[in-house]
């Protein structure tokens, strides 16, 4: 998850590891051209006052939304000290399952290597279903081993979706015919199970010949990295939606990510805050319910080292801390 370019233009994430989730520090950035012409009006929009009763009243709401229980989250197994390219053991990564297994119906993985590959079995043996990832990037022969996990993990029946990519297009870390041939491959090798890719909002407009390969649509959906007040987050995240769907006509669409951070510096009129990331969790959570929307949660857990690729807030999207203690409510 690095952080976009003040002026809002799109911009790769450079020299990160492969290897998995989140953890790739993958940009969020997802850019509206007419961002800019809005900017000063969001950046001096009032922000919510939180007063005691408030906070008491949110925090009601948000133990009430997470006992309903999420559709999805995204998930990573990283411990303090670890990052991407460590591996992760079957305990660490059976032990965070266990944390968030009542509260979702669903995990995202990110990566089919180094350890990873062993989530989606042990999240079927506790009931879960999975949206597998192989991630993508700059390093062929990284490539090659992830697009043979995720296969390997389809066959072996642990994958309810697989995803082949997670913003390839938005880092510019292939082109747009080589990520084509990755997902036909990975079509090809698993008839019957749903295939698709994962980028910003706006790149299934940009890339037609990507999003009608996909069985699913799988959209990335950041108010936060376009500099709006939480305030106006949700109904900014349902036109990204919106968007996809104009671009996918007849395709099914679902939220591969979105959430807001509770701590760290803000991003022109976005604003990291507890009460923020409560609410923000409340309103998407209760507007996928009522609009049957399928969501995967940015994320499930804190992962310090993310501090490195995306400045201070990177660190605070998870609903549980790095140690595994729920933060909120």
């Amino acid at each position: 998850m690095s952080k976009p370019h003040p002026d809002f233009a799109t911009t790769a994430a450079a020299g990160i590891h492969q290897g998995d989730s989140s953890e790739m520090a993958p940009s969020r950035s997802g850019f509206d051209p007419g961002l800019v012409t809005r900017t000063a009006a969001w950046t001096g929009s009032a922000p919510t006052v939180w007063t005691t009763e408030a906070r008491d009243a949110l925090s009601v709401d948000f133990r009430a939304t997470l006992q309903r229980g999420v559709h999805g989250l995204c998930f990573s197994p990283y411990l303090e000290g670890q990052q991407p390219g460590a591996q992760v053991s079957e305990a660490q990564i059976r032990e965070r399952l266990q944390i968030l297994r009542p509260h979702a119906g669903w995990v995202r993985t990110f990566s089919c290597t180094d350890g990873h590959e062993q989530t989606p079995r042990l999240a079927h043996e506790l009931g879960l279903k999975t949206l597998v990832g192989a991630w993508l990037g700059t390093d062929a022969e990284i490539n090659e081993r992830e697009l043979q996990g995720v296969i390997e993990v389809a066959r072996a029946g642990h994958a309810d979706i697989v995803a082949v990519g997670n913003e390839v297009l938005l880092r510019e870390d292939m082109s747009e015919d080589a990520l084509l041939a990755c997902i036909q491959r990975v079509k090809d090798a698993l008839p019957g199970v749903p295939v698709g890719y994962v980028d910003a909002y706006y790149l299934f407009e940009k890339h037609p010949r990507i999003t009608a390969a996909c069985d699913v649509v799988m959209t990335n959906c950041y108010p936060f990295w376009e500099g709006c007040p939480r305030e106006q987050a949700l109904a900014y995240m349902q036109t990204m939606v919106q968007r996809t769907r104009a671009a996918a006509p007849g395709k099914r669409v679902l939220i591969s990510e979105t959430g807001w951070p509770d701590q760290g510096s803000p991003f022109h009129g976005s604003v990291p805050s507890r009460e923020g990331a409560m609410q923000y969790f409340v309103d998407c959570c209760r507007w996928a319910e009522e609009d049957n929307i399928e969501i995967f949660y940015f994320a499930a857990f804190d992962e310090a080292w993310k501090v490195g690729a995306e400045g201070d807030v990177g660190a605070y999207w998870g609903l549980w801390d790095k140690n595994g203690a729920l933060k909120f409510g």
